[in-house]
């Protein structure tokens, strides 16, 4: 069984940008595993820091309105890693889950750590690097035309064991 997770997509990091597009395909995406029945397990990162942005219990820290009703569970984590530390692992088991699909924010954070981590459990796992979003950009690096989505997208894919697409891939192979 296939299982979608929408990770961080929460009031602190979509207020941080211009997310339109991301959130649009994540929708899409949410709206396919809805159709075909297939669990949405939304991660939500909280920290326990006063001056964090997704302060435990804080607004920011809330999954964003636009995707919220859409969780069929929602599993949180202090970590990069949904799988560190969480009931995530035991959920995908009781589900009997064997590929992953990833989107959300902070791609090359939380997104890529949950991708390695979910490769390193046994599961299929495939991302999709259009429908991720990242708080961060060329200059948080210091490194002059660095596109966030598409490094991380090519570090995974020359791992030749996670599935890296596109959404127009995603709704070719997929849909």
């Amino acid at each position: 069984m296939k299982a979608l997770l929408v990770i961080d997509v929460q009031n602190g990091i979509v207020s941080c940008g211009d997310y339109k597009e991301e959130l649009f395909l994540m929708e899409q995406v949410i709206k396919d595993f809805k159709e075909s029945n297939c669990p949405v397990i939304f991660v939500q990162h909280v920290d326990d820091a006063e001056e964090s942005p997704l302060k435990r219990g804080s607004i920011g820290s809330e999954i964003h309105s636009s995707l919220k009703d859409y969780s069929d569970f929602i599993i949180e984590k202090q970590t990069p890693s949904s799988f560190f530390q969480t009931e995530l692992t035991q959920t995908l088991e009781k589900l009997g889950v064997d590929h992953l699909f990833i989107i959300g924010f902070e791609t090359e954070f939380c997104c890529m750590f949950t991708a390695i981590a979910a490769y390193d459990r046994g599961y299929n796992v495939t991302f999709i690097k259009d429908a991720t979003g990242t708080t961060n950009t060329a200059e948080s690096y210091s490194m002059q035309g660095l596109d966030v989505k598409q490094f991380v997208g090519t570090v995974l894919r020359w791992s030749s064991v996670i599935e890296v697409v596109n959404y127009t891939e995603y709704t070719e192979k997929y849909k």
